[in-house]
């Protein structure tokens, strides 16, 4: 068909036998990511139910537009439901031989279980006589249009989903029977008479006129109505809650919108030669290479994602009578999906009486230990280069690698069994709900979400755990697939654990243990134990397929990459995660613990003494921690930043202070002590300032009190010439925070200078120390020019950049109004997490400038930003040197910058 906006593609077979597909893998952005690889697979031949797919783009027309229909577009649909009526040789709702279809959703970008799907669409009172007639299988046919109506009551109109499943239930506890697979033809045509009623009971009349009829609601009829409200239902989905959520954790963007599948139903639940089941090309968990996945036999596939019955492992699937062709079918198809794709492939597929069809395939979500494997021994079967590999495994992933694992020395009882769905450890307090895990998170507490299987409404919840623990489902279930998108820690499936959610308990059947809301639990989703108690945890090491891809990378980045360091163990662990140096030692840190009592006494004390004194005490541990830092990291640069923050922050809280006065004069306590204690409170409030973060911190604090920044460079200077005379290579550079004049970076330098040379002229050594500064003011960044005549390098402190360009507080608007702003879409992400474009521009402007005041000048990034994969891409284009970050995202960033590189060749 011509059209100016084509808003529905045809995929699949017609009724000759010839492939009328319209789309193929290429146009995701258009047909979603399941329309077009459904698209793909029929165009290499593979069994794929017929169908069409209506746009993205369509999507988001009818949500911009007030969820109404563009012009033309139910027209256009009208035209291609009756085209695959035509192919299918079978119409929606008929009373003899009906077609039926399932509606689903498919993102541009994956985004598994947070959309909807409606199944079985097209029976009613009459088409169900037509599908008896055509299967001579009531049971099967009472089954589906059970199932048709759950689905639709609950996905369309937004009835609690609990509603059928307690009247199931009761059914099943009535019979006598366990499974929903017991109940006969006769109970499921009384299940969907009562659904029927609950539905009338439930849907709001005024809300939904077009269903009433003789002044009741009736479940709608009218196939076309059907089709266009669970069309409608999907399209919705793209801003149901946990949707938006995901976009937000994923950072997808919001107007990509969800294509709407609709498909000819094939039905694994049409006896013991039907089934169907998810699988993967290889292990998702660990990369190995084998068929991975669950099916069930006489099923439909929402039976196995939820969890409702428990699975059998796709290897036995070839084993199991009148299945052996179908399941060796499916081992064949998965060779040609990943060879086609060349990566790990994700299958959906339904066997009907002894036929494979295959629902969707995609790029399989995966662990970030699997994904490192799959990567490398795909480079070994030649299916992909080095280069691929490096851009097949997500930066943020490697997180999960740095996550805590049980310590093999540690002792504990197991508990209990499940399956290993999830790997990394995880200890905390259990909880059985999500708005609980949210709750106790938002204390400060960690937990474990223990549930009976999660559903897509639980994801606030599961990103708030610190790892999620059911009691069913498979390696294929929502709580698996999920949790390894997340690098949770999850152990699923474990029948023994019978929870009782309200109670908010479970008990461990064959024992006497029970788990109750506040008790201490350990997972370990390597393995899939359960453990009442808390275990060790420890971290693991760089080796293996880690190690190998950061070698790949580092082949490939341009991007220097170093450490936030505050310690010589931090400090090292830096350099054994791969860091070429310390990019910011922040001094500050230093002085707590014992030492805050020094700096308290400098502060505090006007008695010039006693103030030299305190420095010289500060100069002895200072100097102990920069010999320390240097040593660890020998022969690699460390640039030490000078005292940054308000001298105010080492005193004690005046506001705790003032309470503890009154106390005082309460219990009558001696009035000298009490005077003292007020006289040491009005020297607090002389060192507060309105706003800090603009007041005398940095430079300022320098000029102010020259002592300190003396003190500073000559412990600095002394730990340097130390190791140089026992033959290190110590390489220190200073930095001097928050400049915005050169004239204060100009006079700072002169004095470090002058410190520097007595050390030299006292040890006996030849010093090199570069002397720059962090740029992290907007006029630094303007005048950057002017700036670098006096630096040998810049270090753009974006934390601070950003608050002074917005004229934000971190400490505040996080938890403030920067939520609403990302709810709002005021703002696309926290730009405190991922550097924002205008803080961007300007340290674009601060690079371009610098190096115009001084060719030589070496600049890099700290801070958060520094270990962020969007920021390093920003920042690699902008043409750093480097990017520093806290020690554990230092292998984040060596991966980050190889693909950012790889992406901007």
């Amino acid at each position: 068909m011509s059209e100016a906006v084509k808003r529905v593609y045809a995929f699949g077979k017609d009724a000759n036998g010839n492939n009328v597909t319209e789309g193929n893998t290429e146009m995701k952005a258009v047909l979603g990511g399941k329309g077009a690889n459904l698209a793909e697979m029929a165009n290499i031949g593979l069994p794929v139910p017929p169908g069409f797919t209506i746009t993205c783009q369509t999507c988001m027309e009818f949500a911009n537009g007030g969820n109404s229909w563009p012009e033309g577009a139910l027209d256009t649909i009208a035209e291609y439901r009756a085209d695959l009526e035509e192919r299918m040789g079978k119409k929606i709702g008929d009373a003899e031989d009906p077609l039926l279809v399932s509606v689903r959703s498919g993102a541009p970008m994956s985004m598994p279980g947070m959309m909807d799907t409606v199944l079985n669409l097209g029976l009613n009172d009459e088409s169900i006589n037509g599908l008896i007639k055509q299967t001579e299988n009531p049971r099967f046919a009472w089954d589906s249009y059970r199932r048709f109506i759950q689905m639709f009551s609950n996905v369309v109109m937004g009835l609690d989903g609990d509603l059928f499943e307690n009247a199931i239930t009761a059914m099943k506890n009535e019979r006598g029977v366990k499974s929903d697979t017991d109940l006969t033809a006769e109970d499921l045509q009384q299940l969907v008479a009562e659904f029927k009623g609950i539905f009338s009971q439930n849907v709001d009349p005024v809300a939904y006129p077009s269903l009433v009829v003789d002044g009741l609601v009736q479940f709608p009829q009218d196939p076309t109505l059907q089709l266009q409200l669970a069309i409608e239902a999907v399209f919705g989905s793209w801003n149901n809650p946990r949707a938006v959520l995901y976009r937000q954790k994923n950072k997808i963007a919001d107007d990509l919108g969800t294509a709407v599948n609709v498909q000819s139903m094939v039905f694994g639940n049409k006896g013991n030669t039907s089934a169907t089941g998810v699988a993967f090309t290889r292990n998702p968990a660990n990369g190995e290479k084998e068929f991975y996945g669950d099916y069930l036999v006489n099923a439909q596939g929402e039976d196995v994602v939820a969890g409702i019955r428990n699975t059998s492992p796709i290897a036995q699937l070839k084993t199991v009578e009148g299945l052996e062709e179908a399941g060796q079918q499916l081992e064949d198809i998965f060779v040609v999906l990943e060879n086609h794709f060349r990566d790990m492939c994700d299958i959906e597929f339904t066997i009907e009486q002894g036929k494979l069809w295959m629902l969707q395939t995609r790029v399989g979500k995966r662990t970030a230990a699997a994904a490192l494997h799959i990567a490398i021994e795909m480079v070994k079967e030649g299916l992909i280069t080095k280069e691929e590999a490096v851009m097949r495994v997500e930066p943020d992933q490697l997180d999960q690698l740095l996550h805590p694992q049980f310590d093999k020395n540690a002792t504990y009882d197991v508990v209990a069994r499940g399956l290993n769905a999830s790997p990394g450890a995880a200890v905390g307090e259990a909880v059985f709900s999500a708005a609980d895990a949210v709750a106790a998170n938002e204390a400060g507490r960690n937990c474990v979400l223990v549930r009976w299987e999660t559903n897509p409404d639980d994801l606030a919840g599961m990103i708030a755990a610190e790892g999620i623990l059911t009691s069913h489902g498979g390696k294929t279930s929502h709580a698996a697939v999920i949790a390894r998108g997340m690098g949770a820690p999850c152990v699923c499936g474990v029948e023994a654990l019978k929870i009782d959610a309200e109670a908010k308990e479970a008990r461990i059947s064959g024992t006497d243990i029970v788990i109750r809301e506040g008790d201490i639990i350990s997972i370990d989703g390597t393995t899939g134990i359960v453990v009442l108690g808390p275990v060790s945890l420890v971290m693991p090491e760089i080796t293996g397929d880690l190690d190998a891809i950061l070698e790949w990378a580092d082949e490939f980045r341009t991007l220097g990459v170093r450490a936030n360091a505050d310690n010589p163990e931090d400090a090292e662990l830096s350099r054994s995660f791969g860091a070429a140096g310390i990019g910011l030692c922040r001094t500050e840190h230093m002085f707590l613990g014992d030492r805050k009592q020094i700096i308290q006494t400098f502060i505090l004390n006007e008695d010039e003494t006693v103030r030299e004194e305190a420095v010289r005490e500060l100069l002895e541990v200072q100097t102990n921690d920069f010999y320390g830092m240097f040593k660890a990291m020998d022969g690699l640069p460390v640039i030490v930043r000078l005292l940054d923050p308000p001298l105010h922050e080492f005193l004690e809280s005046a506001r705790a202070l003032d309470v503890e006065i009154a106390r005082l004069e309460a219990a009558g306590t001696d009035a000298a002590l009490v005077a003292e204690k007020r006289e040491l409170m009005a020297k607090i409030d002389s060192f507060a300032e309105q706003n800090p973060m603009l007041g005398m911190r940095g430079v300022r604090l320098g000029i102010v009190y020259p002592i300190l920044p003396t003190m500073q460079v000559r412990a600095i200077a002394t730990a340097a010439a130390r190791l140089k005379k026992e033959g290190l290579d110590p390489k220190p550079e200073i930095m001097i925070p928050l400049v915005s004049v050169v004239t204060e970076l100009a006079k700072l330098r002169a004095l470090a200078e002058k410190v520097i040379a007595q050390v030299e002229a006292e040890e006996g050594v030849e010093l090199e120390i570069p002397i720059g500064t962090m740029i992290e003011l907007p006029r630094a960044a303007v005048t950057a020019d002017e700036i670098a005549s006096v630096a040998d390098f810049f270090s753009f402190g974006t934390n601070d950049l950003t608050q002074t360009t917005f004229g934000f507080s971190r400490d505040d608007v996080e938890g403030e109004f920067v939520p609403q702003y990302l709810s709002e879409r005021l703002l696309p992400f926290n730009p405190f997490a991922t550097v924002d474009a205008g803080v961007a521009r300007l340290v674009q402007m601060g690079v371009e400038l610098g190096h115009e005041g001084n060719p030589e000048i070496v600049c890099g990034v700290c801070g958060e930003h520094g270990g962020d994969p969007d920021s390093i891409a920003t920042f690699n284009g902008i043409g750093l040197d480097y990017v520093s970050c806290s020690p554990y995202r230092v292998p984040v960033a060596r991966l980050a910058a190889a693909q950012a590189a790889l992406s901007q060749k």
